[in-house]
């Protein structure tokens, strides 16, 4: 079985600037990319919010360029997926669908969070070209344009009006006859001339040549009066909610409600020595590159730190 100082789980831009640290610390890490190389960026186009290019940036290039230089600094990049963890003690197990097994004295949780979806085929057939689960990251797009948040629940509502401010037009499409939001954040959204909210509405599919060009829905389904209707948009937003990618790690390191990694302070240790998460899937609320990145360097830090304590 292999012995290896540091290992990183996840290759977003958390485990990406983790391994770039923990590299240039002689650390020789290891860094398992899963089943998505470069993480949820990657289902986006273009990242102008990035530090560092006046131009944006290509977001599939800008996680190439970060494995690259991860991969300067002697990272080994492997992709396979850990399917078991054993964090009771140092040093730590894992276990991966490629039947390997390694041991870690430390571990960098570093597997984001993955975006709930409707289950639609059209979800997958537009994402990048109007589907998107990110408004903080893709509303820059469609200023004055018309554009459609899924959701009843407080993220639904903050990205509806976050949207409000740059699009021509928000719908905020709910399942429900009401909102789930607290009072203040429903009070914004009801109240703000920018926000239509089309309550007991379900969608059924997206058209588009190009892109999204609408939205196939039906109100009140199953009911008497049920009625289909397309509805003219540019761009479609998911907002109900993101499952982190914790499971095999809950067992030992703390998780809120929803299953994010809850980290001692302003820093990604989990409180079992060694063992640190960076990126979305301790980040309930943020979910920035930059953010994800910035604690990614943190982590690797906290395990030069700790090794060099052994």
């Amino acid at each position: 079985m292999e012995h290896k100082k540091v290992v990183i789980i996840g290759s977003g831009p958390a485990g990406y600037t983790a391994a770039i640290y923990a590299g240039r610390a002689n650390l020789s890490p290891v860094l398992y990319e899963g089943n998505q190389p470069g993480g949820q960026l990657t289902i986006t186009t273009e990242v102008e919010n990035y530090p560092g290019f006046a131009e944006g940036i290509d977001a599939n290039e800008l996680m190439d360029q970060m494995r690259q230089q991860a991969e300067r600094f002697g990272t080994e990049m492997r992709t396979a997926v850990c399917i078991k963890s054993d964090l009771s003690q140092a040093p730590y197990h894992l276990w991966f669908d490629d039947d390997t097994e390694i041991l870690a004295d430390t571990v960098i949780i570093a597997t984001g969070a993955s975006a709930k979806y409707l289950g639609l085929d059209d979800e997958k057939k537009y994402m990048g070209q109007g589907v998107s689960a990110c408004a903080t990251c893709d509303g820059f797009f469609y200023r004055k344009k018309v554009v459609a948040v899924v959701g009843g629940g407080d993220t639904a509502c903050e990205e509806a009006n976050y949207l409000a401010g740059l699009a021509s037009k928000v719908y905020l499409i709910v399942r429900k006859p009401y909102l789930r939001a607290s009072k203040i954040m429903q009070d914004r959204v009801l109240n703000n001339p920018n926000i239509e909210v089309l309550f007991e509405t379900n969608t059924l599919g997206l058209y588009g040549e190009n892109g999204v060009e609408g939205a196939h829905l039906v109100h009140r389904k199953g009911e008497a009066d049920e009625r289909e209707y397309d509805l003219p948009i540019d761009g479609f937003f998911l907002a109900i909610g993101h499952k982190p990618n914790s499971d095999v790690f809950t067992p030992y390191v703390k998780t809120d409600s929803l299953g994010y990694i809850m980290t001692e302070d302003d820093s990604p240790r989990t409180g079992i020595p060694g063992v640190y998460a960076a990126g979305d899937v301790a980040d309930p609320h943020y979910r920035q590159a930059i953010i994800a990145a910035a604690s990614g360097a943190k982590a690797a830090m906290e395990a030069e730190k700790h090794l060099a304590g052994l």
